[in-house]
């Protein structure tokens, strides 16, 4: 069994850790790009060395030390001026999702052990892109006029699965969508008419819709597929009431763009209390 492609991340962190202020760059083998803004050329007097050197390192940016960020390696590089932006589904879990975590993530360490337990949870609808700073509200209201016709739906999550993200300097280990997978679809279908209008690129084709639980630096797919992954699976099917423990409502989708967050709330069923 080969490892998914992830879907929805950059290498440069989860959802929770997207940097803000990126280079707009065009993404491998999706087919789409960021909408870059091109000044026109003008004629400018050169500045002096004196006052250069007042300023060291300011064409180039932040330095990107990737000892600062867990040894994660960032997709996009620093520039002022443009957010690292995502769209997901926020994964409200139920109370004993912790007590179950703390099964899966030492048996996982046993084959790799600088696995590390994700801060936070959720269900990627987009990959990370990069939005101009005067972009993020229209962005953002696109998505909520997108959003407006959507009920809350139920999904169930209990497939272990092994992801790397598209450059594999990152694995992970996850839980996949076994149903409610055609409202994920839907969701993401809308998600990517906003994507289109801004000139941005849109999703992965036949996506794995899951909950990242546990992630490391570097491709450990050998590590933890086979026996490794067989041993997890065992461990969420015996786990007490797992079938009810991992089936979940979809409250909201929600996007974070550099630091902001802003959230779409789904329609309450008709009926639901």
């Amino acid at each position: 069994m080969s490892a998914a492609p992830l879907v929805g991340y950059s290498s440069s962190g989860s959802e929770d850790e997207a940097e803000a202020a990126v280079t707009e760059q065009t993404s491998p083998g999706s087919g789409g790009h960021c909408r870059g803004q091109s000044p026109l050329p003008n004629e400018r007097f050169p500045v002096p060395d004196s006052v250069l050197n007042m300023f060291p390192g300011t064409e180039e940016g932040p330095e990107d030390d990737s000892a600062k960020h867990g040894g994660r390696v960032r997709t996009f590089p620093h520039e002022r001026g443009n957010w690292v932006t995502h769209v997901y589904v926020p994964y409200e879990a139920r109370e004993e999702f912790p007590d179950l975590l703390d099964m899966l993530l030492p048996q996982a360490q046993a084959y790799v052990p600088r696995l590390v337990k994700m801060e936070a949870f959720h269900l990627s609808l987009s990959q990370s892109v990069v939005l101009r700073h005067h972009w993020i509200l229209p962005f953002v209201q696109a998505l909520k006029d997108r959003m407006a016709s959507f009920e809350r739906f139920l999904f169930t999550a209990n497939q272990v699965k092994i992801y790397t993200n598209q450059e594999k300097t990152r694995t992970f280990v996850g839980l996949e969508v076994t149903s409610g997978y055609a409202q994920f679809l839907d969701l993401v279908s809308e998600v990517d008419r906003v994507m289109e209008e801004f000139d941005l690129t849109t999703f992965y084709q036949d996506p794995s819709f899951h909950i990242s639980l546990a992630w490391c630096v570097g491709d450990a797919c050998l590590q933890l597929e086979g026996q490794c992954l067989q041993e997890l699976q065992e461990i969420v099917d015996e786990f007490e009431d797992s079938e009810m423990l991992l089936r979940v409502q979809a409250m909201q989708v929600r996007c974070k763009s550099g630091n902001k967050f802003f959230s779409m709330p789904l329609n309450q069923v008709p009926g639901e209390t």
